[in-house]
């Protein structure tokens, strides 16, 4: 273990047992009471389209379902196009602003560099875009991770409810045949907010 330098002090954060029995001190003074403890809720908003976004909330979801959590699901915005079938089976994984990508494979070319940013001029070459979606499809398969459409009918039949947004079903034209059929409806922004109520909610 390193020596603390000369002069430094360390915090006294107390023990993890001093944190819960100040959190529960705190939870029964003037008789709030003890804190929730019913069943457990999830909800996951999920606003993005890219194929690396889609695939965060679809995996939480399952693992919510997989440990009986009550799981609500609602897709906004480009996070519509995970629940659309017209565009679902094709969502793209681009590198342009995606500073945090980088590739394993270019540790087996030198030690250190799996772990450098890829450059963001290499996602402006044509065909780009393609090449790391097809990439990162690869590295999925290769996990046994479905495919988006295979992965909502997964949810849907471990009871996951989801929902698509009515403001944004309505900006991009749609209509209920293009969803996916584990879709429950198509609902406001409200009436998810109702339907999510005393639930850990999560927007991704």
């Amino acid at each position: 273990m390193r020596a603390v330098p000369a002069g430094f002090v360390i915090p006294n954060f107390g023990s993890p047992e001093s944190h819960a029995t100040t959190a529960a001190r705190e939870a029964t003074a003037d008789g709030a009471g003890a804190a929730y403890g019913g069943p457990r809720k999830l909800a996951l908003i999920c606003s993005k389209g890219n194929l690396d976004m889609a695939y965060p909330g679809l995996i939480l979801g399952n693992a919510a379902a997989g440990e009986g959590v009550e799981v609500h699901m609602f897709f906004t915005f480009w996070g519509l196009d995970i629940v659309n079938k017209k565009t679902n089976k094709n969502l793209k994984f681009t590198m342009l602003g995606n500073t945090a990508m980088h590739m394993a494979e270019l540790g087996y070319l030198r030690a250190g560099l799996e772990h450098r940013s890829m450059p963001q001029v290499l996602g402006q070459l044509p065909g780009m875009t393609a090449m790391a979606t097809k990439m990162m499809k690869k590295q999925m398969a290769d996990l046994d991770i479905p495919d988006v459409p295979e992965f909502l009918d997964l949810l849907s039949a471990a009871g996951v409810h989801m929902y698509a947004c009515r403001l944004s079903f309505d900006m991009m034209k749609m209509i209920e045949a293009d969803l996916h059929p584990g879709v429950q409806g198509v609902i406001s922004a409200a009436d998810f907010i109702e339907i999510s109520a005393n639930a850990q909610t999560i927007f991704i």
